[in-house]
Parts: C-alpha cells; sequence; structure tokens
C-alpha cells in the first residue's frame, strides 16, 4: 500500500481528529470506504453560517478594506469565491444545495459577452483567477453548462504561443496598475513566456473537467508546469522558489500540492521524472508526526495541517499506486 512508503501512517490521527467533514473524505478518498451520504456533511454548522450570511443576489459580503472599488474592483466575487472554496472543498456541497446556486447565479452573472469572469482586478482579464473559480463550479456540476463551456474556450483562446498562461497586468509594473486598470482590458502578450503561478491556477480548471481535462492544450499546460518545479516564476506575482511550497486547503494559489493534484487528475503518471520530484519532495518533508503543514494558518493551527495532509495523501495514494 501507498502509505507503506511514508515515514509514519497519518491516517489513523485523520480518522480520529473530531472533524466529521474530514473523516469523511479520508474514508472515502483514502481508504476507500463508503462513509454515507454526502449531504449529512450540508447539515454541519460552518455550512448553515454560511446559508445565513449569504446575500440576497448569491454573494457574500466582503468585510475587509476596499481600497480599489472605486475602479471597479469587485470586493463581493473574491467573498463569494473563497466561501464557495469551503463548501464545494470541505463540505462536498454542489449544484442540488441551494447556497450553492445562488453563488453560481452571482458569479455568472459577473461574466462578459466574451466568456470570461471579470471584476477582481477592475475590468481587466484574470484567467487565472477565472481558473480557480471555474474549478469549484465544474466540481459542483455545473460542467455542462453553455456559460461554463463558453468561458473554458476563453481561457484557451487566452494562451500564450509556448501553451500556457500569463496574467495580462504583470506585463507591467505595479505602480501602473491604478492608470491601467481604467482603461479597456489589455490582453496578452502571446509571444511572452507563461507564468507556471498563473498557468497552475488555470488548469485546474480544466483538471476537474471529466472531457476537457483529456484534451491536448491542458495535457500541454501539464507538461510546462511540471517542467518548472522548484523553479522562479517569469514574472514578478509570486516569482520566489518558496511559493512552491507555501500550501493552503482549500487551495488558492499555485504551489506543488496544487500542482500535483492538476497532474493527478490530468492523468499523469509515477513514471514521469517530474512527478517523482514532487512525490520526493513530500515524502522527505512528511514531519515527525505524520503531517505535512499549512503556510496560511488563521485560528485552529492542527486543522489547518490536516486539511494538508489529506490534500497531500490524496496525491500520494494516486501516484504510490500508479501501475
Amino acid at each position: 500500500m501507498w502509505v507503506e512508503k511514508l515515514k509514519i501512517n497519518p491516517i489513523e490521527l485523520l480518522l480520529s481528529c473530531g472533524n466529521s467533514a474530514l473523516e469523511y473524505f479520508t474514508k472515502r478518498d483514502l481508504l476507500d470506504l463508503n462513509p454515507g451520504n454526502i449531504t449529512d456533511l450540508w447539515q454541519l454548522p460552518t455550512v448553515e453560517k454560511l446559508l445565513k450570511i449569504q446575500n440576497s443576489d448569491g454573494s457574500w459580503r466582503y468585510k475587509g478594506k476596499r481600497a480599489g472599488e472605486k475602479l471597479g474592483e469587485n470586493y463581493e466575487l473574491v467573498e463569494t469565491w473563497r466561501n464557495l472554496r469551503v463548501l464545494i472543498e470541505m463540505f462536498g456541497c454542489d449544484n442540488r444545495h441551494l447556497t450553492v446556486q445562488r453563488a453560481a447565479e452571482y458569479i455568472f452573472s459577473c461574466q462578459t459577452v466574451e466568456g470570461d469572469i471579470r471584476g477582481i482586478l477592475s475590468n481587466q482579464y484574470i484567467p487565472y483567477y477565472m481558473g480557480a473559480i471555474f474549478e469549484l463550479l465544474i466540481k459542483a456540476g455545473y460542467e455542462n453548462d453553455d456559460r461554463i463551456l463558453k468561458g473554458m474556450d476563453w481561457l484557451l483562446d487566452m494562451r500564450q504561443n509556448d501553451g500556457g498562461w500569463i496574467i495580462p497586468m504583470n506585463m507591467f509594473k505595479m505602480q501602473e496598475y491604478y492608470s491601467l486598470c481604467q482603461k479597456d482590458p489589455i490582453p496578452p502578450e502571446k509571444e511572452r513566456p507563461f507564468s507556471h503561478m498563473a498557468t497552475g491556477m488555470v488548469i485546474r480548471s480544466f483538471a476537474a473537467h471529466p472531457v476537457l481535462r483529456e484534451i491536448e492544450p491542458a495535457i500541454q499546460a501539464g507538461r510546462l508546469l511540471k517542467s518548472r518545479f522548484f523553479q522562479k516564476d517569469a514574472y514578478s506575482s509570486r516569482q520566489a522558489v518558496n511559493y512552491w511550497f507555501k500550501f493552503q486547503f482549500p487551495y488558492w494559489w499555485t504551489n506543488l500540492l496544487t500542482v500535483m493534484d492538476s497532474l493527478m487528475r490530468l492523468g499523469f503518471s509515477s513514471d514521469d521524472a517530474d512527478i517523482q520530484k514532487g512525490i520526493t519532495w513530500f515524502v522527505e518533508h512528511q514531519d515527525k508526526d505524520g503531517l505535512w503543514r499549512a503556510t496560511y494558518q488563521k485560528n485552529n493551527y492542527q486543522e489547518s495541517d490536516l486539511w494538508i495532509t489529506y490534500a497531500v495523501c490524496r496525491i500520494l495514494k494516486y501516484f504510490l499506486n500508479f501501475n
């Protein structure tokens, strides 16, 4: 079994953590057991709380500072995605749940006639956030929705010549942002090299899609990503090598864990030399208590580490058992 290749078996810790949702996914995804009806998780307090504070239009109110609101930045769009991450990834909610339905319709209301979701960077293109947002909607059951398919076509059109993606605003210096964001959306210069940070977020939507994960552009993007393991990004945003090892769950930015998860869903093999680099890093960096560490933690430190450990084990199970 795959756990025999680890320094310590973390399964017992995950099963006895006291978090019923995490215990459910451990049984289902790591032990191949039937943990019961996933809709039971939808009755848990966190899900109920998010339902109660959801706005009537399906969004959630962002409570922080709004420095870019005058420039058209949509803080509710970011907050809606933030909460959907929790509902879908940690509680298995899908489009049968009213909260998810309402949130999805709010997100689709931010879709332009071109097909992209816009508002996080004012009126500028955001292929990276769009990929991460569509990943959730696809997982929630919207994979055949015409609005999803239109958006996925838009993402394909936005690729660089090398097959990856960039954030067009990253072609400029940060101090130019406030003047540029008041103009028409700036398209990417296609001859520039891809950004693995941006590509890693975009590819999650393709990796989640049961059909589009098999198309050649998605596989090509996966090849590009794995070729960049442990290297600096080509652009200034989150450029340092150590961003490969900054983990959080549910996923946000690109890191080794999110990319390995996408490569798993894209069907890459553990025979691949780059994949072996990722496997080796995780095996060697398991802590003495059997866990892997979350980087962005707020209140419950151990629970954050447990979710990261679950996510790491999910990919190691796939790759270490690969035939």
